[in-house]
């Protein structure tokens, strides 16, 4: 790993970490659920919560980025219930209601990144926390995105681009930098695309 590009990630990473967390007594605004009486096949009856995510199921599209110039676009985030606070991820965000899963991909990496991305391509599609959840997370590789415009966050979103080589995404995730399941299981599929072409 370039001394100079582990410097700026660990900057990165320090800057955005979370200093407090201070408990709120308001109604929820992002996260809440409804609950169903589950009736099997069998004769069983239960009780299950489902949460949603902005009123959606919270389905998100997580996308390996590689530029035009080999580099692979990263976020730095504050992920503040996590035990650093602050993530190495991809970019990745919640798909719209109505909105197919690849074009939802596309404007998340131009929010996130102003990048526009040439191909993609659909490598997985993993269910998150479906004991509770419907949510359905799809795994993108993007090939030959460029910068068309500037980051465009939504009001509550801090994220600091990072660049680096595949086999610097390579070493840091064997360094432990990645904690994420969905940025592992992504690192993973890309590796098995790769292997095969």
């Amino acid at each position: 790993m370039r001394r100079e590009k582990l410097e700026e990630l660990n900057s990165y990473l320090k800057e955005l970490q979370v200093v407090t967390r201070i408990k709120k007594d308001i109604d929820p605004r992002f996260i809440s659920s409804e609950v169903y009486e589950i009736h099997l096949k069998c004769g069983s009856i239960f009780l299950r919560e489902k949460l949603l995510k902005g009123k959606k199921d919270g389905s998100a599209a997580i996308i390996f980025a590689l530029t035009k110039n080999n580099e692979v676009l990263l976020n730095v985030e504050p992920r503040v219930f996590t035990k650093e606070g602050v993530q190495l991820g991809f970019p990745a965000g919640y798909i719209e209601l109505g909105e197919d899963k690849e074009v939802g991909a596309r404007r998340e990496l131009k929010e996130e990144h102003g990048y526009q991305a040439g191909k993609m391509i659909l490598l997985d599609e993993a269910y998150q926390d479906e004991g509770c959840s419907s949510a359905l997370n799809s795994l993108f590789l993007a090939y030959d995105c460029e910068q068309v415009t500037s980051q465009h966050l939504d009001q509550d979103e801090i994220i600091k681009p990072f660049k680096c080589t595949y086999d610097e995404v390579l070493e840091l995730n064997a360094l432990g930098y990645f904690k994420s399941f969905n940025s592992k299981l992504l690192i993973e599929r890309v590796k098995e695309y790769i292997k095969r072409r």
